[in-house]
């Protein structure tokens, strides 16, 4: 095992030099105190240490997904990862992160620094600095909704989102559509990508036409429903998937806003069944996330990870939940599908923070 007298060794400098960088003290310059902490993360100090007398702590890394009431999206997530994690004699804490934070310290030199033994990741985009970092971090940690390849310190969590999309466009086609456009989220963030694709395959599988016509993305929802929309409706789509509960919420009121009947005119499916889902009008179709159950495997994942058992990826099985904002298509449309971009209304604008994984 690696101690401070080797870290000490392998940069020339002395014992009390290195412990007072890993101890933060302020008469360490921050240049060698980066030094210090990088080499002792590079020969796997943190993870060998003996910790005697404190605390095993790990984190939730939370960016972009309310998470803090019982309706936010990743509350019921966060509780599921606790539910196990205490009783199993750790510390969790709740850290929010933003992308300027990221760019200030590297995850390892956070990690190390904060004593925390591993982290559960949230809400991280693609951009992110930190996911780059995570291809080669030796600090274990698991992706909400994340990906990446050949890391065996890094796993990732959340459901089988090929499955998930094919449960919705199979329903639409047993209700008779076969005009199904597909509106998303921005391309960089690894789960938006994830369902756009899936959605051509499910098209494909189906003997269904999946047109890029009739889809679009954009990290506004607003974008969405004034841009792309309108282009659905005039090429007759008489269902559409979203990405999310809260475009697909978006979306339902603009219809509803423009005269359209739903479901008998269009009907409209969701992604990750929202609490808010089920009180929508009409209440949303949607395919939900048991997000108390990906808080628990969250856990696991993490737990292997810290016991020496790499873990690839952890899917959960989709489950499609029917409400009444899905129904048979009609043989007759009412002829609202020339509805021009311009009526469109700019009243729903975008929440603040995700109300998904994605």
């Amino acid at each position: 095992m690696p101690t401070i007298i080797d870290i000490a060794a392998k940069l020339g400098v002395s014992k009390g030099t290195v412990s007072k960088a890993l101890n933060n003290s302020s008469d360490i310059s921050e240049t060698l105190r980066k030094k210090v902490v990088e080499t002792a993360v590079e020969m796997g100090y943190e993870k060998n240490r003996v910790r005697r007398n404190r605390a095993q702590k790990l984190c939730i890394i939370v960016e972009n997904m309310a998470c803090s009431n019982e309706s936010d999206f990743g509350y019921e997530i966060i509780m599921g990862f606790k539910k196990l994690a205490l009783p199993a004699g750790w510390e969790v804490d709740i850290v929010e992160m933003t992308k300027e934070e990221q760019f200030k310290i590297s995850y390892d030199m956070f990690m190390m620094q904060n004593e925390y033994r591993g982290a559960f990741i949230l809400g991280f985009a693609l951009t992110d600095p930190w996911m780059e970092e995570l291809k080669t971090s030796r600090t274990p940690a698991v992706l909400y909704d994340n990906y990446i390849m050949e890391n065996p310190s890094v796993s990732y969590i959340g459901i089988n989102n090929e499955e998930g999309v094919n449960l919705a466009i199979s329903y639409l086609k047993e209700l008779g559509h076969t005009r199904i456009g597909y509106l998303g989220g921005a391309m960089e963030s690894y789960i938006m990508r994830a369902r756009y694709y899936a959605y051509f395959h499910s098209m494909e599988y189906h003997g269904l036409s999946a047109e890029e016509e009739l889809t679009g993305y954009s990290y506004h929802i607003s974008e969405c429903t004034q841009k792309y929309l309108p282009v659905l409706l005039e090429k007759k789509v008489t269902a559409i998937l979203c990405c999310h509960d809260a475009l697909a919420h978006a979306v339902l009121n603009h219809c509803l806003e423009l005269g359209y009947r739903i479901p008998e005119d269009i009907s409209i499916i969701g992604f990750d069944d929202a609490p808010f889902s089920a009180y929508t009008t009409p209440p949303l179709t949607t395919i939900r996330q048991d997000r108390s159950a990906l808080g628990r495997c969250g856990y696991y994942a993490l737990s292997s990870l810290l016991n020496h058992t790499s873990i690839s990826s952890l899917l959960l099985r989709a489950e499609l939940i029917k409400r009444q904002s899905a129904g048979p298509v009609h043989t007759e449309l009412t002829g609202k599908q020339s509805v021009k971009t311009a009526e469109i209304s700019p009243s729903h604008a975008e929440p603040g923070k995700r109300q998904s994984a994605g």
